[in-house]
């Protein structure tokens, strides 16, 4: 689910910062009481350079999240070059055997309430990292830093009080991150084979969360749901919030 796709727009929003080796680098905050220079958002690492490896250390790293798969990470892992922040693998979507196959839906209709059915226990143990003293600042990243990544920060920010419209607003930014602005593109996936990188839509990221609140209430609750405790999710907003 590894998108290669051509470099992105010369004219990107602030938020972007330039990692080289690094797709859709951005700093999420900003967005309701999500301070910046805490948590950060992108694609993978597994093309890395080392120029792009100080600058990440430049802001003091602590942890990244990667939420790709057992496959992806075996095929295309990240590259470090001595960073020595701590890696934590919180696969979003659920395995289903490491080869060509893959367990989640193709299609971005059904991907996205899918998502929010699967990525209760990786958001968990995200929100408990993210909380912990020390633990920041991190970076959250898939593959491309578009679906799996655009969902759990969504649910970041919205627990430290963004609106559905600062959401949506810093969920699209993507498109412009990835060259999607004008469309579908076409790519090679981890295993070789071409597929098409698709744009995204507010209504995407709109059924994950319509799915969480329609069975669980409300974010927190969805989380509770999956053992996250007020504790946690107090210290979640210590950590992050400005």
């Amino acid at each position: 689910m590894t998108d290669d796709l051509p470099d992105r727009e010369p004219d990107l929003p602030s938020a972007f910062l330039d990692i080289p080796g690094v797709r859709n680098f951005r700093d999420a905050g900003g967005v309701g009481a999500l301070r910046t220079g805490v948590l950060y958002r992108s694609g993978s690492f597994h093309n890395l350079t080392p120029e792009g490896a100080q600058r990440l250390k430049d802001l003091g790293l602590r942890t990244v999240i990667d939420l790709r798969s057992p496959f992806e990470l075996a095929t295309w892992p990240d590259l470090r070059f001595g960073l020595d922040h701590e890696a934590l693998s919180l696969p979003t979507l659920p395995a289903n055997r490491e080869d060509i196959d893959r367990p989640w839906p193709e299609d971005q209709a059904e991907l996205y309430p899918f998502m929010a059915e699967t990525a209760g226990p990786s958001l968990v143990a995200a929100i408990r990292r993210l909380g912990t003293p020390g633990g920041v600042p991190a970076v959250v990243h898939c593959a491309v830093g578009k679906d799996r990544t655009g969902l759990t920060i969504a649910v970041v920010q919205s627990l430290l009080g963004a609106s559905e419209a600062e959401l949506m607003a810093d969920f699209l930014l993507s498109n412009a991150g990835l060259g999607l602005l004008d469309g579908p593109t076409p790519y090679l996936d981890e295993t070789g084979t071409e597929r098409v990188s698709r744009p995204i839509s507010a209504p995407l990221l709109a059924s994950s969360l319509s799915w969480i609140r329609a069975r669980h209430g409300s974010v927190t609750d969805y989380l509770r749901a999956h053992g996250t405790t007020d504790e946690e999710l107090t210290a979640l907003r210590t950590n992050l919030s400005a």
